[in-house]
């Protein structure tokens, strides 16, 4: 489990909370379920207006990784490489297919499948280069889906705000009400602004951050298999792949 994205969520809004306790507020007055029904509400309405559903359905799945991220063993990776570099060098690409059965990641299994068909190396790099940048579209397009919320929430809270002003024109012969409108007012904004800033801004730059680490991974692979089928040495090959590792 990722600690540090769970202390960061849980500092953000005891910063908040406790600087509205401290101020002399009460935090109840934080509490307005109308106000959140509004930001939250039309702010998923939004998404759902502008993303394909298997985009957004990803999007939901992928926020697990800010807790639980998704296992990039880079390490691993190369050294498998230069196993399999050496293996080449001393039985052939033909030996490299009893590699395959062990292997669980479709996107491995191709490459290592179009080295031991002989694939040219242009050839090999042009096709696994055009998958990763598919992988890379899917996947950034549902992370995406929270850098939209980021920018919609603080509109929709406004909104909110707007509502609740227009609530306290209208009864304003009323005084028992207008606390109650003035409230939703500048409570929506609260909640629009603070949740793109501390929750769904924050949580589309990690999954961005994982996708790029799985990028880099995809590319180490592609330019190790790069270097097994022009026949580098397999030191060589294991010193360039140290270059690709991210943390």
């Amino acid at each position: 489990m990722d600690k540090l994205s769970l202390l960061g969520l849980m500092l953000g809004f005891t910063a908040i909370i406790g600087g509205q306790y401290f101020e002399g507020g009460h935090i109840s007055s934080l509490l307005q379920p109308t106000a959140l029904l509004i930001v939250a509400g039309g702010t998923l309405g939004a998404i759902l207006l502008q993303t394909p559903s298997a985009t957004f359905a990803r999007g939901i799945r992928m926020v697990s990784w800010v807790w639980l991220p998704p296992t990039i063993e880079q390490k691993k990776l190369i050294e498998q490489i230069v196993y399999w570099s050496h293996l080449s060098r001393k039985e052939g690409l033909l030996a490299l297919e009893n590699q395959i059965p062990a292997i669980k990641d479709e996107f491995t299994r191709k490459g290592l499948q179009l080295l031991i068909d002989g694939a040219d190396p242009e050839r090999l790099r042009d096709i696994l280069d055009v998958e990763i940048d598919v992988f890379e579209e899917e996947w950034r397009s549902a992370a995406k889906i929270w850098e939209s919320a980021g920018g919609y929430s603080p509109t929709i809270g406004i909104l909110g705000a707007v509502m609740g002003l227009i609530h306290v024109m209208e009864n304003l012969s009323d005084p028992t009400k207008l606390g109650a409108g003035i409230a939703v007012a500048f409570v929506a904004t609260i909640y629009g602004v603070g949740l793109a800033n501390l929750v769904y801004l924050p949580i589309s730059g990690k999954l961005k951050h994982y996708i790029g680490r799985m990028v880099a991974a995809r590319e180490m692979l592609i330019d190790g298999l790069v270097g097994i089928a022009v026949g580098d040495n397999p030191r060589i090959i294991e010193s360039r792949l140290r270059g690709h590792i991210r943390q």
